[in-house]
């Protein structure tokens, strides 16, 4: 049902860098892309122009508008800023800093997609990236034995999920603490593999389940 309103938001399949962000950032906004252009201004059959046309080649004011309209920036619309580290910007000027319930931080965690992992090693802690999906409230992913998110397994670890948005100087974490553990049952691997979200961005093969069992759960949100 989720992939349905999905595709329905969507309003056709988005073709070209700058189309898949334009439809993806709506997305993320809840927004059909009739409403985002009345946002931006602008007729829908030239958003819906942009979003499927790989050679679409919008003006810079097209670009200042689109981004001010869906809350973001050019950089972030066109990919300028896909080798940068989120959180440049400065400050904004009078931040709201509030603790996150546990309700708050159980619906960040469910929206899934790629969290950091923080694990033990010979030589101290090392923190990567994995893509999890949350089952039974607990965190899961998919790695190969031997590769450093399996040292997961029988160890107390931590996991950080976080949204930045640089245009507005605000975003929110959620950590997780937890005790970690291979999965080693095959009717449990199997049902953990009908419902994640996706597989390992990195590819090959990744058959070894790992889930966080948390037993402490706490999140931050910045607001401008």
């Amino acid at each position: 049902m989720a992939e349905q309103t999905r595709a329905n938001v969507t309003g056709g399949a988005p073709s070209g860098d700058l189309g898949r962000r334009l439809a993806a950032r709506r997305v993320q906004l809840g927004l059909t892309r009739e409403e985002a252009a009345a946002r931006a201004g602008m007729a829908p059959s030239y958003l819906a122009h942009l979003e499927q046309h790989p050679d679409a080649a919008p003006g810079r004011g097209a670009l200042l508008t689109l981004a001010a309209a869906l809350q973001t920036t050019v950089s972030a619309l066109t990919g300028g800023d896909t080798d940068l580290p989120p959180g440049r910007e400065q400050a904004g000027r009078a931040p709201e800093f509030t603790e996150l319930s546990k309700a708050e931080c159980a619906v960040l965690l469910s929206s899934h997609g790629v969290g950091r992992i923080a694990v033990p090693t010979a030589l101290g802690p090392v923190i990567v990236p994995v893509n999890y999906t949350v089952v039974d409230d607990t965190i899961v992913f998919r790695t190969a034995r031997g590769a450093t998110p399996s040292l997961a397994s029988g160890c107390p670890v931590a996991f950080e999920v976080d949204r930045i948005d640089d245009a507005f100087s605000e975003g929110w974490s959620v950590l997780v603490r937890g005790y970690g553990r291979t999965v080693t049952d095959l009717a449990e691997e199997r049902r953990l593999a009908e419902q994640a979200y996706s597989a390992p961005w990195t590819g090959g093969r990744r058959d070894v389940w790992v889930r966080i069992e948390p037993y402490a759960v706490t999140g931050r949100r910045i607001a401008a």
